[in-house]
């Protein structure tokens, strides 16, 4: 556990330092990617029109119990070859760990949202935003599209950071692959339109089951930054106030979280809602799909600025930084005197 503890927080380090080079994906396919192309071409084969809807449920289960052991097999191989190989293993080992990982990126993202809404307004917000949200960008104004963002920037801090460090410190590489690919599945497969809502039951299923703990540590972390953080700036005019109690800030989560059409995602978006004195959440286009979500921390601000992206930004800056400290103080703990 001492060394996965360290190769964790190497790996946090390396993702947050530098996260996705660009020139690295360009001439390799990312292992995510390669994930999404098993995942397409189980579903060409294995989730046809002709079938019916029991068929393609059980379909479903065979493809992520598929993508499941491959997971296994592979996490189990490069891991013993990385124990085999001492310390350079746990270097590579680290790398492949921050390569999961996604702080930077995501805040990359969030933060190109904020730059396009200011540099190129409107219309280079909403095609900004729609890289990272899959709702129709076309009915967002200003305020929303910054709501948007927020939103994103909150649920992949759990989907994208929180949630593999936990699977990878629980079980190892096969614990953070097995979690990957679930979570991958989801995002691809785990629909409830007429094409997935059978086939993809087992992976929206499991990817639920997976992501309880982290998604309410997620909420914690955001919770204890804001607190940390001491005044929230105000945006505009309006003055700086304290930022809300761990308490405070984790009973509108407890109570409208389970609002939410996920069971996990509402956490860490209220929490950071709450924080934020933002109202996030509500009615939402998906192609042709509407939502009528209500909203989460509804007595808070919609009229969301620049200022509160950046807030957003560098509460989930510190709260990620609350997470790696606690692995350094786990680290320091187990080791021998």
């Amino acid at each position: 556990m001492i060394a996965r503890l360290a190769i964790l927080l190497a790996a946090l380090v390396l993702d947050r330092l530098i996260g996705d080079p660009p020139w690295l994906w360009r001439r390799l396919p990312h292992p995510v990617t390669v994930i999404g192309q098993a995942i397409d071409s189980l579903d060409r084969r294995l989730n046809r029109e002709a079938f019916t809807g029991e068929t393609r449920r059980r379909s479903g289960f065979f493809a992520l119990g598929l993508l499941l052991l491959g997971a296994l097999i592979l996490g189990g191989f490069v891991s013993a070859l990385a124990d085999a190989l001492g310390l350079l293993g746990m270097i590579g080992e680290a790398a492949i760990v921050a390569v999961f990982l996604a702080h930077k990126s995501l805040v990359d993202h969030v933060r190109a949202v904020g730059t396009a809404l200011r540099d190129g307004g409107l219309a280079e917000g909403r095609r900004a935003v729609a890289m990272i949200v899959g709702r129709d960008p076309e009915q967002l104004d200003r305020p929303a599209v910054i709501r948007a963002a927020i939103e994103s920037l909150a649920e992949n801090a759990s989907d994208g950071v929180v949630a593999p460090a936990f699977w990878y410190l629980i079980f190892g590489l096969p614990g953070l692959l097995a979690y990957k690919v679930v979570n991958t599945a989801d995002s691809m497969i785990g629909h409830m339109d007429a094409r997935y809502r059978d086939f993809g039951f087992a992976s929206a299923k499991l990817d639920d089951l997976m992501n309880v703990i982290p998604a309410r540590a997620t909420a914690g972390l955001f919770a204890l930054a804001a607190r940390l953080g001491g005044l929230l700036p105000g945006g505009g005019r309006r003055p700086a106030v304290p930022a809300p109690s761990v308490r405070a800030i984790m009973a509108t989560t407890r109570r409208d979280a389970r609002l939410h059409r996920s069971p996990n995602a509402g956490w860490p978006e209220t929490a950071m809602a709450a924080a934020l004195g933002l109202a996030l959440g509500g009615p939402r286009r998906y192609r042709d799909l509407i939502v009528d979500a209500p909203m989460l921390n509804a007595d808070g601000r919609r009229s969301a600025s620049l200022e509160d992206l950046a807030n957003a930004i560098r509460l989930f800056d510190r709260a990620m930084g609350i997470m790696l400290a606690v692995v350094v103080v786990a680290l320091l703990a187990g080791l021998p005197v």
